[in-house]
Protein backbone atom coordinates (compact mmCIF):
# COMPACT_ATOMS: atom_id res chain seq x y z
CA UNK A 1 0.00 0.00 0.00
CA UNK A 2 1.88 3.04 -1.23
CA UNK A 3 1.60 6.45 0.41
CA UNK A 4 1.40 8.93 -2.43
CA UNK A 5 1.30 12.73 -2.59
CA UNK A 6 -2.15 14.20 -3.12
CA UNK A 7 -0.88 15.85 -6.31
CA UNK A 8 -0.51 12.38 -7.87
CA UNK A 9 -4.02 11.14 -7.02
CA UNK A 10 -6.16 9.96 -9.92
CA UNK A 11 -9.78 8.97 -10.30
CA UNK A 12 -10.23 5.21 -9.92
CA UNK A 13 -7.66 4.80 -7.15
CA UNK A 14 -8.92 3.13 -3.98
CA UNK A 15 -8.07 4.31 -0.46
CA UNK A 16 -6.16 1.81 1.69
CA UNK A 17 -6.66 3.93 4.83
CA UNK A 18 -9.27 6.54 5.70
CA UNK A 19 -8.69 10.21 4.88
CA UNK A 20 -8.85 12.12 8.15
CA UNK A 21 -9.33 15.89 8.36
CA UNK A 22 -7.33 18.19 10.62
CA UNK A 23 -10.10 17.96 13.24
CA UNK A 24 -9.72 14.16 13.38
CA UNK A 25 -12.97 13.49 11.54
CA UNK A 26 -12.97 10.73 8.91
CA UNK A 27 -13.70 12.40 5.59
CA UNK A 28 -13.48 9.31 3.36
CA UNK A 29 -13.39 5.72 4.53
CA UNK A 30 -11.00 2.92 3.71
CA UNK A 31 -11.92 1.25 0.42
CA UNK A 32 -13.45 4.37 -1.14
CA UNK A 33 -12.85 4.54 -4.89
CA UNK A 34 -11.82 8.07 -5.79
CA UNK A 35 -13.71 10.06 -8.38
CA UNK A 36 -12.46 13.31 -9.93
CA UNK A 37 -14.67 15.17 -7.44
CA UNK A 38 -13.13 13.36 -4.45
CA UNK A 39 -9.62 13.94 -5.77
CA UNK A 40 -10.30 17.69 -5.98
CA UNK A 41 -11.84 17.76 -2.49
CA UNK A 42 -8.87 15.94 -0.99
CA UNK A 43 -6.54 18.45 -2.64
CA UNK A 44 -8.61 21.29 -1.16
CA UNK A 45 -8.33 19.76 2.36
CA UNK A 46 -4.62 20.65 2.61
CA UNK A 47 -3.64 16.99 3.08
CA UNK A 48 -0.11 16.08 1.98
CA UNK A 49 -0.52 12.39 1.12
CA UNK A 50 -2.85 9.39 1.35
CA UNK A 51 -2.50 5.60 1.37
CA UNK A 52 -3.71 3.89 -1.81
CA UNK A 53 -4.43 0.19 -2.40
CA UNK A 54 -1.81 -1.48 -4.53
CA UNK A 55 1.74 -2.70 -4.45
CA UNK A 56 4.30 -0.47 -2.79
CA UNK A 57 6.24 1.89 -5.01
CA UNK A 58 9.97 1.17 -4.79
CA UNK A 59 12.17 4.13 -3.92
CA UNK A 60 15.08 3.11 -6.14
CA UNK A 61 15.35 1.22 -9.44
CA UNK A 62 15.86 -2.57 -9.33
CA UNK A 63 19.34 -2.35 -10.83
CA UNK A 64 20.45 0.15 -8.19
CA UNK A 65 19.07 -2.04 -5.38
CA UNK A 66 20.97 -5.06 -6.72
CA UNK A 67 24.16 -3.02 -7.15
CA UNK A 68 23.85 -1.84 -3.52
CA UNK A 69 23.52 -5.48 -2.46
CA UNK A 70 26.72 -6.40 -4.30
CA UNK A 71 28.56 -3.50 -2.65
CA UNK A 72 27.38 -4.44 0.83
CA UNK A 73 28.40 -8.08 0.49
CA UNK A 74 31.72 -7.49 -1.33
CA UNK A 75 33.79 -7.71 1.86
CA UNK A 76 32.38 -11.15 2.78
CA UNK A 77 32.38 -12.73 -0.69
CA UNK A 78 33.16 -16.44 -0.53
CA UNK A 79 31.91 -17.01 3.02
CA UNK A 80 29.24 -19.73 2.75
CA UNK A 81 26.78 -18.35 5.30
CA UNK A 82 27.05 -14.82 3.94
CA UNK A 83 26.57 -16.10 0.37
CA UNK A 84 23.35 -17.77 1.50
CA UNK A 85 22.12 -14.57 3.16
CA UNK A 86 23.03 -12.58 0.05
CA UNK A 87 21.12 -15.04 -2.15
CA UNK A 88 18.02 -14.76 0.05
CA UNK A 89 18.17 -10.97 0.08
CA UNK A 90 18.66 -10.89 -3.70
CA UNK A 91 15.57 -13.06 -4.21
CA UNK A 92 13.62 -10.76 -1.91
CA UNK A 93 14.72 -7.64 -3.80
CA UNK A 94 13.82 -9.22 -7.15
CA UNK A 95 10.40 -10.15 -5.75
CA UNK A 96 9.73 -6.53 -4.82
CA UNK A 97 10.01 -5.49 -8.45
CA UNK A 98 7.77 -8.14 -10.04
Amino acid sequence: MPKIPVAKLEAGMKLAKPVVGKNGMVMLGEGTELSETWVERIRDMDIASVFIDGPPIQAIPREEALANLETRFAAVEGKPHMNLIKKIVKEHIEGLYE
